[in-house]
């Protein structure tokens, strides 16, 4: 039977990204950077902070990423749950899933991800929360899925990981375990086939877990 869940943060069970993109336009807004829209900022997020804004900088201006990602972190950090809130369903369905224990691995620092957690009233569900330096690799290695299955001794065919990013997945497949992707999150739906399961809510998940329960690490 299931018996640890690890869940993605941003775009699985927060939408944060609105707060993401108005920090990312306060960091670019001194420079001759076009502002950035949400629906972009959506298409960049999944790899963490770092490599979100080399993306948006690009190779020509790679030299600014120090005092963007210092402007970036200085508005962010202070306007991190302005506009951020838990997608529908969230609280209610955690609420419910005590059997389990309860993870969350982000590619956001670890520090970021619990206060936003914590901010949201969603901490005290989880047992473990890591972030993207908690352990010296991040998502789509396994290594951050192997840590936590470590920390409660539960094995592959024990643990699911629920994601909306096809770096969820591949984490996910890299560790062995079962994947469940949601479609309402930050990435297009063409990018979350190779997931064990598809969701459409997060109240869904309940009896998803339950079907992949019965049939073990056999989706």
């Amino acid at each position: 039977m299931m018996r640890l869940i690890i869940f993605d943060l941003d775009g699985t069970l927060v939408d944060s990204s609105v707060d993401l993109t108005n920090a990312l336009n306060y960091a670019i807004e001194p420079y001759d950077i076009e502002r950035i829209t949400v629906q972009r900022t959506k298409g960049l997020v999944g790899e963490g902070i770092t490599r979100l804004i080399e993306k948006l900088l690009g190779q020509e201006m790679i030299a600014l990423r120090q005092s963007v990602m210092d402007r970036f972190m200085e508005h962010y950090t202070a306007h991190l749950v302005d506009f951020t809130r838990p997608y529908a369903g969230v609280v209610e369905t955690l609420a419910v899933l005590h059997q389990y224990k309860k993870a969350v691995i982000s590619n956001k620092r670890e520090t970021l991800t619990r206060q936003v957690l914590w901010k949201l009233g969603l901490l005290p569900y989880f047992d473990a929360v890591l972030g993207s330096d908690s352990v010296d690799e991040k998502k789509p290695s396994p290594k951050p899925l192997l840590t936590v299955m470590e920390m409660f001794s539960c094995s592959a065919g024990e643990t699911v990981i629920v994601g909306d990013s096809n770096f969820d997945i591949e984490a996910g497949k890299a560790a062995g375990i079962p994947t469940i992707a949601v479609s309402y999150g930050f990435r297009e739906a063409g990018l979350l086939q190779q997931a064990d399961r598809i969701i459409a809510r997060f109240p869904e998940l309940p009896r998803v877990l339950e079907k992949l329960g019965e049939h073990g690490n056999n989706p």
